[in-house]
């Protein structure tokens, strides 16, 4: 059987069939079946042909056509549909055709109550006045429910409450609605507002409800008086009160609000004009302040009544009594008399001397005529009752006018009034000096640095001492204890100021003669008996760059030139020639560094800048010219710095270099050392002599030990010419400060020089004596006097 949806012919129903459904059916849900329901049989109609035609809202229902089911095809909401409607229908046509017959359907929607009651006003406010009389009614809104029948709203309910209940009625249309009715009066001074929940119920299954909160606001009225605190109010104040003095603040108080709450406060015919005309009362505040002059003597007690009156339309008041006593003031002053006060005092008076003697009194009675007298704590005095109101003041803790030259000493009496009353007198003790401090330094050492080559008269520092004392136990006067070095007095070497302290230098220091004073200086004052101390003074002389290097080595006997003769055949790093400067200053001056200051060719020489060796670069060409020229200068480390120069003319021989033995005796000249400074040769002596004597131990050890029968071979032609050299240039020893320096000692009693000449290490040390006067000679056939003493390299 096919089912089709008739939608243009319209024919003459012959029947109504009616059917009812809920709202709310899932969509899907089968409503009926229409061939079932119509008595129709399906399988002899299967070639009949049927149509639906729905009337109204077809989108809700759809036809199976197949089956002859109609279904729910969309959500049906009978509210949606029927909007304000008590019933509410689907109506739809089914026609079957071969022969044609027309069915009629009325498809009722059933309610549900799927909707619950709606204020259309959250909250409800009500303004009622707290003189409404009890039964007032009032209206509120009403809740509304889309649903129809039972579904909608069926009563409502109040929220618990003492002064309000509610009435349920029922409107013309058959709507409730609800009336407020006050049950109890209400007092806004006790609650000024009440908050009612407001719940409409429908008649559903279950059922449903919605709510409003009712704020009901109570509006005052002007049923309070003015109460004050107290009916009566005592005070007490002070005689001679000054005008202003608040006397008391009275408050009343009114429960109303606004303009029923605002007081004026006034005085009533029952308060004498003698208390109006003494006291001043605020009509806004309700202070009371003093008008007038209080005399205890005249009035002791003073009535007052007070009114407090509201602003309200029908005014309401309220009073109180005000009484306010007068009391006695203790309006005289204790007196303090000084009888007699010692000062000045010297500062070692004796404990418990009486310094002063004082009386006091006080013409009230009672206790305000009791007085005390007493000083200012942490003072080394006290006072002590001799008789009724007489005190000494005595010394109660030894004095000392270095620390409190003054003491201001505030005597002060009170009484024992209520408040109490005082006086006071300050008098000035002054304390004599006494010499009882000694003089002292800031210091107890002092280390003062002074440059040599100063000037004399220069002032190398203050030394100030202080004394506390006063006048001529202050004034000090300076010296110098008398201490002699190198039979030398210090008062010959400096010079005091004896007033001030000022330490001057009497003469110019050289660093190198004189390097440091150890001396005391004492502070005397002028006090009787005087009392001194001293302190220790340390004078560093600190060096200055003021010696210029000296070279000794290479030798030159006038002049600055030197000639040397090398073989031209000479191997490149050979050792050429060797300048050794010596600066007499202290370590700091007295590096020296070594640059050229003019060479013939840069390529053929080099020269370490910290032990003077020349060496060659290369081995000598045919193109070289056979004479060269070196200037060295050797600066050392002072600022400015201070150098010397010397000439080294080079000429390279063809020749062979005659062999020379081990120990080579080299002829020098002996008056080159009148040119050397006294003390650099007395220094250089005393290093040489310590080194001499361990080579001499060493000889004694090494003669003990069997001679070698073995010789050595012969040395080449370049390392004879480089021992050769060696004998001047390598004349150094390494100190600490990696400097090589050059040790001489002249041997005036023998006419010769000694010359320390180390070389390489495992090699030896070569002392050579030279005579006096001697010129350059071949040393091949000269026998000097050779130590020689094994030296081994450190491990």
């Amino acid at each position: 059987m096919v089912f089709v949806l008739l939608s243009s012919v319209r024919l003459i129903p012959a029947s109504v069939t009616h059917y009812t459904i809920p709202e709310e059916m899932t969509v899907g849900s089968v409503v009926f079946n229409l061939a079932t329901d119509l008595g129709l049989d399906v399988k002899t109609l299967s070639n009949r042909k049927m149509r639906i035609d729905l009337i109204a809202n077809k989108k809700y229902l759809e036809l199976n056509k197949d089956t002859g089911e109609l279904f729910v095809a969309e959500r049906i909401d009978r509210e949606t549909l029927c909007p304000k409607m008590s019933s509410c229908f689907l109506k739809m046509e089914v026609i079957l055709e071969n022969p044609v017959r027309i069915f009629n359907i009325d498809i009722e929607i059933l309610d549900i109550n799927d909707n619950a009651p709606q204020f259309r006003r959250d909250v409800i406010h009500l303004d009622i006045s707290e003189s409404t009389p009890i039964g007032e009614r009032f209206s509120l809104s009403n809740a509304v429910d889309p649903d129809v029948g039972i579904n909608t709203v069926k009563t409502y309910h109040l929220s618990e409450s003492e002064h309000f209940t509610l009435e349920v009625r029922t409107s013309r249309d058959g709507s409730k609605l609800a009336d407020l009715i006050l049950a109890k009066a209400l007092d806004r001074e006790r609650q000024a507002m009440f908050n009612l929940i407001l719940t409409a119920v429908d008649g559903g299954t279950p059922a449903g409800s919605g709510t409003a909160s009712v704020m009901v606001q109570v509006l005052d009225t002007n049923d309070n008086a003015p109460v004050f605190d107290k009916g009566v109010y005592t005070v007490r104040t002070q005689e001679n009160s000054p005008v202003g003095s608040l006397v008391i603040n009275l408050n009343a108080t009114d429960l109303d609000e606004g303009s029923n709450s605002d007081i004026t406060y006034s005085y009533s015919l029952y308060t004498s004009e003698k208390a109006q005309e003494t006291f001043n009362l605020n009509a806004k505040s309700g202070e009371i302040t003093v008008k007038g002059v209080l005399n205890y003597e005249d009035y002791k007690i003073y009535d007052m009544e007070i009114i407090a009156t509201d602003k309200g339309v029908n005014s309401l008041s309220g009073q109180c009594t005000v009484k306010v006593i007068v009391e006695d003031m203790n309006d005289n002053h204790p007196e303090i008399s000084i009888k007699s006060f010692q000062s000045p005092v010297g500062e070692d008076i004796e404990v418990d001397t009486v310094i002063a003697v004082v009386s006091v009194s006080d013409k009230d009675s009672g206790d305000n005529g009791e007085v005390d007298l007493h000083i200012p704590r942490h003072m080394p005095f006290k006072l002590r009752q001799s008789s009724d109101n007489y005190y000494e003041l005595v010394v109660s803790e030894p004095l000392d006018r270095e620390k409190v030259p003054e003491y201001d000493i505030t005597f002060t009496v009170t009484d024992r009034g209520s408040p109490p009353l005082s006086d006071n007198e300050t008098m000035t003790l002054e304390l004599l000096d006494v010499n009882d401090n000694v003089p002292q330094f800031p210091q107890s050492f002092y280390t003062i640095r002074v440059p040599e080559n100063n000037a004399p008269g220069a002032l190398l520092g203050s030394l100030t001492a202080f004394d506390p004392d006063l006048h001529e136990n202050q004034y000090l006067v300076y010296f110098i204890l008398e201490k002699e070095v190198a039979n030398t007095s210090m008062s010959m070497l400096f010079s005091i100021n004896p007033e001030n302290g000022n330490l001057y230098a009497l003469k110019t220091f050289d660093y190198e003669i004189e390097k440091e004073f150890l001396f005391h200086i004492e502070a005397r004052d002028s006090g009787s008996a005087p009392l001194s101390s001293n302190v220790t003074v340390h004078i560093i002389i600190m060096d200055q760059n003021d010696n210029a290097p000296v070279i000794v080595s290479p030798w030159r006997a006038h002049g600055s030139v030197v000639e040397e003769k090398i073989p031209r055949s000479t191997d490149k790093g050979s050792l050429v020639a060797k300048v050794i400067a010596l600066d007499t200053d202290s370590v700091h001056n007295s590096r020296i560094t070594y640059q050229f200051l003019q060479v013939t060719d840069a390529t053929l020489f080099s020269l370490d800048q910290y032990n003077g060796e020349i060496r060659t670069m290369r081995m000598f060409s045919y193109r070289d010219p056979r004479h060269q020229q070196l200037v060295v200068v050797a600066k050392d480390n002072g600022q400015p710095s201070l150098s010397a120069t010397v000439t080294i003319k080079l000429s390279t021989v063809e020749t062979a270099v005659k062999h020379y033995s081990d120990m080579t005796e080299v002829p020098l000249e002996y008056d080159i050392f009148s040119d050397l400074n006294l003390y650099l040769v007395i220094g250089l002596g005393s290093v040489s002599f310590l080194l001499l004597i361990t080579i001499l131990v060493t000889i004694v050890l090494k003669c003990q030990k069997p001679k070698s029968s073995s010789k050595a071979p012969p040395p080449c032609r370049n390392s004879v010419i480089s021992e050769r050299n060696s004998t001047i240039a390598d004349s150094t020893l390494v100190s600490n400060d990696a400097y090589w320096y050059s040790l001489f000692l002249a041997e005036t009693r023998k006419g010769k020089l000694v010359v320390r000449q180390p070389v390489p290490k495992g090699s030896r040390y070569i002392v050579s004596s030279i005579p006096r006067g001697t010129g350059v000679t071949d040393t091949s056939g000269s026998a000097p006097s050779t130590l020689q003493v094994s030296v081994h390299s450190p491990v």
